[in-house]
């Protein structure tokens, strides 16, 4: 097996700084009044799996199980806009996320659904946890072995 670089031992001060603000989002979701911790995983899933992140997608499917999000929601999420499980604020956080991972410019009637769903606190956690874990699974995918080359 090949082995990867050492990130948090290479660049341990630029990894604080994405762990600063992993805590910072873990107050947030868990203190705010419409977001939760669970929506916060449901965001995290969603952004891995159109980064297709295996690593981050194994390991936050396991955390949703664990701060009580359902199978079937997991499972559920990748088609989430045809599926009744997620409530109003939810997919509107997860519109959000997929408008921000996009790359495409986001139009104000988008801006305006978002802002108005989930507030300006709450527009700018979602868009800063959908920041965090693009960096964590570009991270990730760079210099976590996959499978393929485990099995070498």
């Amino acid at each position: 097996m090949t082995s990867r670089i050492n990130y948090f031992q290479i660049a341990p001060k630029a990894m604080d700084i994405l762990l600063n603000q992993e805590q910072y989002l873990s107050t947030q979701f868990s203190t705010s009044t419409t977001l939760s911790v669970t929506l916060w995983e449901l965001l995290k899933l969603r952004v891995s799996q159109i980064n297709q992140c295996a690593f981050c997608i194994d390991m936050h499917s396991k955390v949703a199980l664990e701060r009580g999000e359902t199978p079937a929601r997991i499972l559920g999420l990748n088609a989430w806009r045809g599926l009744p499980l997620y409530t109003k604020i939810e997919r509107s956080a997860l519109a959000w996320a997929e408008l921000v991972v996009s790359n495409e410019p986001i139009n104000q009637h988008d801006y305006e659904q978002a802002l108005n769903e989930l507030s300006e606190r709450g527009l700018v956690d979602v868009t800063l946890a959908v920041n965090a874990i693009n960096s964590w699974n570009r991270i990730s995918k760079a210099f976590t072995p996959s499978i393929d080359t485990i099995n070498e």
